[in-house]
């Protein structure tokens, strides 16, 4: 390379790095905030353990519904109803409410609703975000899942199930994931909430939507929400 061209370069450089130092005070200033909404943690209220109606009576009346209120949920309401899935009922050992396969706990209980996709904890009794935008319309085929205020996801995350065999992780979370959902139903039909598990999703397109991994796997979905009057 000539002399002349080098010196171009070095025109060039001196040129530009005022205007890279300018780029890297703004990313040092406003970080991914700049380019993506920050997500948050919402903090859920104790779960209300007492009250409800006999479970003689809720069994009776546990149904599937498929036309629902646009209305949101109060945080009461939505954290007693996620206890009452999957939480830990015996704090002691970490036991849920909910049976595990060997204790393996595979099943994590996403919440989509109309401001993001949260991931419930229930350590913490808390929801943390995972996607800001609303993703309810990919949660299922049905018309109806754009509508309502909740959408619950249950994901088997395989790399807690250790060595087992592939088609027995396939069968255990589905179980599992079976005595989460009646769990909410029972918990809806007590607080006259409508309620429906669903099998009926494009599984690529939601775990997509959902940034999931390779091991983890949608098993179904659940759609709460008041019935629509």
């Amino acid at each position: 390379m000539s002399g002349y061209h080098m010196g171009g370069v070095v025109i060039m450089i001196t040129k530009l790095f005022p205007i890279a130092v300018l780029v890297l005070g703004l990313l040092i200033i406003c970080p991914a905030s700049a380019s993506a909404q920050e997500l948050k943690t919402i903090q859920l209220p104790e779960p209300q353990m007492s009250g409800g109606r006999p479970l003689m009576q809720v069994l009776k009346e546990r149904k599937s519904s498929r036309t629902f209120s646009a209305d949101t949920l109060p945080k009461q309401l939505l954290a007693n109803m996620l206890w009452a899935a999957f939480g830990i009922n015996r704090p002691e050992s970490g036991g849920r409410t909910a049976p595990s396969a060997m204790d393996r706990q595979e099943i994590d209980v996403y919440v989509a609703t109309a401001d993001g996709l949260y991931l419930h904890d229930a350590k913490l009794n808390a929801l943390k975000q995972v996607l800001a935008g609303d993703i309810r319309a990919t949660t299922g085929l049905q018309s109806y899942v754009q509508e309502a205020p909740v959408n619950l996801i249950y994901v088997a995350d395989f790399s807690r199930m250790g060595d087992m065999k592939d088609e027995d992780k396939v069968f255990y979370s589905a179980a599992n994931a079976g005595f989460i959902g009646e769990n909410v139903y029972l918990y809806c039909a007590s607080e006259r909430l409508a309620a429906v598990v669903r099998g009926a999703i494009d599984r690529p397109a939601l775990a997509k939507a959902m940034g999931l991994k390779p091991n983890q796997r949608v098993i179904l979905a659940q759609t709460v929400g008041y019935p629509k009057k």
